[in-house]
């Protein structure tokens, strides 16, 4: 784009020069304020969701973005490379429980249903079909506005994508699988794989293994035809085919921790 249009553009790699650290959970702000040279910033009135503010934590500066990919209370603190040690020190003193990127980018996220960017939103399907098309449409022109709206006007979508959990992830030898990567997803009264109209083959585009669900996870594209909740399909992981429901159609959460009430 930046070629089509003349401009003069100049990337610069600063991979060694930031980091980062996602800071998340129901108690992400009353932690988080322990140390912060001002609480008060980091209230609910004074740092709405999906804000930023250049602030300090133990008197280390970040830029602190208020967003969750994993579907509860928190942030995501920037700062510079050499302060990171200090950062990553003052948060683990309080208690935090460090996790790898694992469950901020399959886990967890997936228990919320929420997509991952060149493995669930593909070029090859559209944003009504990923259910991330907004009620309206802006009056500003967008590059893709035009397709966009075409789409728009499908009586319905070739495919949708959708949640889908292992019913059993037992394998012919008896032992207990958690697939990865992509497996295609079956008919179980053919055995073949699923073509929406367009041609395009269902496979799962993300899999994993939800703990506080306690089952494996997936999501995969199904032509219209499929896409229902409660549908029964299968998945097959190397030479072994494992039976799935389909959970949502579309976006919806399989676990929202800001519905589940405390236990008295």
């Amino acid at each position: 784009m930046a070629q089509d249009r003349g401009a003069n553009v100049k990337v610069t790699d600063t991979t060694t020069q930031y980091g980062c650290l996602g800071v998340w959970g129901p108690n992400a702000r009353a932690t988080i304020q322990k140390i912060a040279d001002e609480p008060e910033a980091w209230t609910q009135e004074n740092f709405p969701f999906a804000a930023l503010r250049n602030l300090k934590i133990k008197g280390v500066p970040v830029l602190a973005f208020r967003i969750s990919y994993v579907g509860e209370q928190g942030w995501e603190l920037h700062f510079k490379y050499e302060d990171g040690l200090a950062l990553w020190d003052a948060i683990h003193a309080l208690g935090v429980t460090p996790v790898g990127v694992e469950t901020y980018a399959n886990s967890r996220r997936m228990e919320k249903s929420l997509r991952l960017q060149n493995a669930d939103l593909l070029t090859e399907y559209n944003l009504m079909e990923c259910d991330l098309a907004r009620p309206k449409v802006k009056a500003a022109d967008f590059h893709g506005k035009q397709a966009h709206l075409k789409f728009r006007e499908r009586e319905h979508q070739s495919a949708t994508l959708c949640t889908l959990t292992m019913t059993s992830n037992i394998d012919s030898t008896g032992v207990a699988r958690y697939p990865v990567g992509t497996c295609p997803v079956l008919d179980p009264s053919t055995g073949a794989t699923l073509i929406d109209e367009l041609g395009r083959r269902s496979y799962t585009t993300s899999i994993a293994f939800g703990p506080t669900i306690g089952k494996n996870i997936a999501l995969a594209y199904l032509p219209h035809a499929y896409a229902e909740v409660g549908r029964e399909l299968q998945i097959q992981y190397f030479a072994d085919v494992y039976p799935v429901t389909v959970e949502a159609v579309g976006y919806r959460s399989l676990y929202d921790p800001e519905s589940i009430k405390p236990r008295s």
